[in-house]
């Protein structure tokens, strides 16, 4: 009989060196648990032992794609805002009080748990695998309803200059080779998707400079301070606000392909937030300035008429040409968090093993794929009812990312943070206020539709965690990680001394990973570590 009081103990105990013990066993055992009864194939170690890793210039493009990928869809902001003046003003406060704030807390988490897991890791550490599950579920699922925004966003660019993709029969086969051949790509090798952002990264955003220099003669700075409140739509102008400058922790389910996170990861976001903020204020400031457009003139794709209207055709194509290279981008970046995410909810055990497999460019095939179809689903869906329901699941999981943050700075004091907020846990929680009320305030304004999805999607999560729970105790598929059937039983009921039950419960947790491979296997491990993990010769 097992004692529930005792078992909760345990549990504390265990959830105490969650830490400590699930990474180290992950980050060194991880060679042992590949290409056995087709659990990982051997193809998988190889593939990640030789692909190159991602470098700090590749990292600042992938995440400035994450976020941004340039001006375009900023246009809707100042036709929303009644005005250039609101939204000048948006994106020079809202990376103050939304932007910042989530990137110092996504580099210190990312950092302390540099897995492909990334937020997950960070939920699961803080409130348990459960918790953790939903939170991959909600971001995964937002972020592929994001990333079926940018095909449709190609062709709409396109179609202003070849009307023949207003058609349906040439538009539905255009968006399937899109997203083909954007799936292949990403297969193909992480290191080729950074190299490729940074190249889209330079090409979508020259046109702008040029652009901007061609209108400083024109500029009427008076132009800047237009509003009218009556025009104001409030939902469209903070929807705007978040959609443009949000996302800003995706890149932290690539943590596990970056080369030196520790340092790396600060310096990609920090470049990264410059970047974001610069390249939509001086677009805006130069067009707003330049031109006196009545604000309803605004909307997706106008900054194509303000380069004819600045610099004359040639610069509209160019902006043309690099709003569509802009979606290819934002499209692979956002493809490759998605699928390093399903891997890493692998590794740590919440998926089948088979979404960890990796081709032989080290990229995680089936992952990619899941994302492909999933993108192909929902294409279908408008650009607004989009771009409402995934905010409304950000929101939902950044609220959780935020929670996490603060309950880590509080139970886990002493966790190596590599990067960690110069605040004391006081200071961490009033950072976290501002952008939690913008979340809650973008909730707030969605609509009856958008409440009513993201109820379905967070009730799907919740039946599936279950789910995949039932079909790992009956074995129906592969798992990297066995967890022990009764794991309170295994801990030893002498807590006297606490680093006396540290030990204890890394032994333990290092017995039950190790439990289910072969004899054969378990002589191949040597010492880990000589302050937790047990040593099996």
């Amino acid at each position: 009989m097992i004692n529930p009081t005792k078992c909760l103990d345990a549990t504390k105990i265990f959830e105490s060196s969650f830490h400590s013990v699930w990474w180290v066993r992950l980050n060194n055992l991880s060679s042992v648990l590949m290409g056995e009864d087709g659990m990982v194939s051997d193809v998988k170690n190889t593939a990640t032992k030789s692909s190159p890793k991602l470098k700090l210039l590749p990292l600042i493009a992938l995440i400035f794609y994450e976020v941004s990928g340039g001006p375009f869809g900023v246009e809707d902001s100042v036709r929303a805002g009644g005005g250039p003046l609101l939204s000048l003003l948006g994106f020079l406060i809202f990376p103050l009080f939304w932007s910042i704030p989530e990137a110092l807390v996504t580099a210190e988490l990312a950092t302390s748990f540099p897995e492909n897991g990334g937020y997950v890791v960070w939920i699961s550490a803080a409130f348990g695998p459960f918790w953790g599950f939903q939170e991959g579920f909600w971001k995964w699922f937002s972020g592929v309803m994001d990333n079926a925004l940018y095909p449709v966003l190609f062709l709409d660019y396109l179609k202003h200059s070849f009307p023949i993709f207003n058609r349906l029969a040439a538009r539905i086969p255009a968006l399937l080779g899109i997203t083909f051949s954007l799936t292949y790509l990403n297969y193909r090798g992480l290191h080729i998707v950074g190299f490729s952002a940074v190249f889209l990264a330079v090409f979508s955003l020259f046109p702008f400079v040029v652009m901007s220099i061609l209108s400083i003669p024109q500029i009427r700075p008076r132009r800047w301070l237009v509003v009218d409140f009556r025009k104001v739509e409030w939902r469209g102008y903070f929807n705007s606000m978040f959609w443009n400058l949000n996302y800003w922790d995706k890149a932290s389910t690539l943590a596990g392909e970056i080369e030196d996170p520790s340092q790396t990861f600060p310096k990609a976001l920090l470049g990264a937030v410059v970047l974001v903020v610069f390249s939509y204020l001086i677009p805006l400031l130069a067009g707003t300035g330049a031109l006196g457009s009545n604000p309803s003139e605004w909307s997706d794709g106008y900054f194509a008429e303000v380069g004819m209207l600045i610099g004359g055709a040639w610069l509209k194509w160019w902006i043309q040409a690099a709003a569509a290279m802009s979606n290819l981008g934002l499209f692979e970046a956002e493809m490759s968090s998605d699928a390093f995410q399903l891997l890493g909810m692998s590794e740590i055990g919440m998926l089948p093993a088979i979404f960890a497999s990796r081709s032989k460019y080290g990229t995680p095939t089936l992952s990619i794929l899941c994302s492909a179809a999933g993108v192909i689903f929902l294409s279908w869906m408008s650009f607004q009812e989009i771009l409402e329901f995934l905010n409304f699941l950000y929101a939902i999981g950044m609220l959780f990312e935020f929670a996490a943050f603060i309950k880590l700075r509080m139970k886990k004091p002493d966790l190596y943070r590599p990067y960690r907020v110069p605040l004391q846990t006081f200071g961490a929680t009033v950072l976290c206020l501002p952008p939690s009320l913008l979340l809650i305030l973008v909730m707030c304004l969605a609509s009856a539709n958008t409440y009513l999805v993201s109820a379905v999607v967070v009730v799907i999560g919740m039946v599936l965690y279950p789910a995949v729970i039932y079909a790992k105790d009956r074995k129906w598929t592969q798992f990297i990680i066995e967890e022990p059937e009764h794991p309170c039983e295994d801990v030893i009921e002498d807590h006297s001394s606490g680093s006396e039950q540290h030990q204890i419960i890394a032994d333990e947790a290092s017995v039950s990973l190790l439990s289910a491979l072969p004899s054969f296997k378990m002589e191949k491990v040597s010492e880990i570590s000589s302050g937790g993990v047990l040593k099996l010769e």
